[in-house]
């Protein structure tokens, strides 16, 4: 049946603890900050009295959406961000509204992924103390672009204006290697090693700025988290991989919810009953392989992936969670093999840290 297919800018929402709420966003869409103030009133409710706002892999999107979310955190007419091009004048955004969540630990994951409008709420939260930054630099996007629209119906999106931090940052990375480089960047932070922490991207003193708590912090090429997590790649292997260009893990998991979904949701009621009692077992992964075979992904018979089991049925039960309730039970499941999550969550639970930072929010 043809209906439509609503596009939320929220994945999840959940409470890891009796007091510690999670939110995934993944774009900032036109609804990205009322879904997330919805999810916020939702966890309060449930007793939420810390946050995790997970970025990691959110592009961006609008602009005005960066700023009316990171006004939810920051109070007393506190700047976000500011904008300001050859042509245009400075204009600054400030914070205008009782934010639904100004007190509280805050906790903000963020990777080389994570873009724009989601750099400009990282920032500002960094640059106030407002709470803390976990994950990998961000990718560094700071261009205002307007699109002009030609005789012919084609456009050209323009650059008008960079945007700033509240401390003065330019997040942009520089484009002095061309246009090559800045595409491969990703790579070239992988290559040179620093998405695994063997090398440190190297800012000159001239890019230092410093956050309400005095806290140094670097312009130019991207936000750098508080505390760095490495990239994982441990469970890496070439089954695997091709598995997942394939599309295997996603078509099975929903076939295998498909022929036994009366029995698994009168066995599971809820995601909590589902974490706790289901496992993939050997059976499971038999039926697994059998669908990839037949889908023509077959194994190296040398090859041993044994290092990947523990990724591959953490995967297959958080698909299979999301096909018998939503994408929150995916990111539930999923998140317990993520390395920035449960650093997240070590880190927003460790009150010394905070203090020894003078995240207090007291500037």
């Amino acid at each position: 049946t043809r209906d439509k297919i609503p596009l939320f800018a929220l994945d999840a929402s959940y409470m890891i603890d009796e007091t510690l709420g999670y939110v995934k966003l993944s774009r900032f869409s036109a609804t990205a900050t009322a879904e997330v103030k919805a999810a916020i009133v939702d966890l309060k409710s449930q007793g939420m009295e810390e946050l995790i706002l997970d970025l990691t892999g959110n592009g961006g999107g609008y602009l005005n959406e960066a700023i009316s979310l990171a006004d939810e955190f920051l109070n007393d007419d506190k700047l976000i961000v500011y904008t300001e091009g050859r042509a245009y004048p400075k204009k600054e955004e400030k914070a205008k509204v009782q934010g639904l969540f100004e007190e509280g630990n805050l906790v903000v994951m963020i990777d080389q992924n994570s873009a724009s409008a989601s750099e400009i709420v990282s920032g500002a939260v960094q640059d106030w103390d407002r709470g803390l930054l976990v994950g990998r630099r961000s990718f560094g996007k700071g261009l205002v672009q307007r699109a002009y629209y030609l005789p012919d119906r084609s456009a050209v999106r323009i650059t008008i204006a960079k945007y700033f931090t509240p401390s003065g940052r330019f997040i942009q990375k520089p484009y002095d290697e061309g246009r090559e480089a800045y595409r491969m960047d990703n790579l070239e932070r992988y290559e040179s090693g620093e998405l695994m922490g063997k090398t440190q991207h190297e800012f000159p003193d001239s890019l230092k700025h410093y956050t309400a708590g005095n806290r140094v912090v670097y312009s130019g090429g991207g936000i750098v988290p508080d505390i760095f997590v490495p990239i994982d790649t441990s469970f890496n292997s070439e089954y695997v991989a091709r598995l997942s260009r394939r599309g295997i893990l996603s078509r099975f998991a929903l076939e295998y919810v498909d022929a036994r979904r009366n029995n698994l949701e009168e066995e599971f009621t809820n995601v909590k009953a589902f974490k706790a009692g289901f496992d993939v077992d050997d059976t499971i992964l038999e039926e697994l392989y059998a669908y990839a075979k037949k889908n023509e992904v077959e194994p190296k018979e040398d090859e041993d992936f044994s290092n990947s089991l523990p990724w591959l049925k953490n995967t297959i039960k958080a698909l299979i969670a999301r096909d018998l309730w939503k994408s929150a039970a995916y990111f539930e499941i999923a998140n317990e093999m993520n390395p920035i999550y449960k650093e997240a969550v070590e880190t927003i639970r460790d009150k010394k840290l905070f203090k020894k930072l003078k995240i207090a929010y007291n500037h």
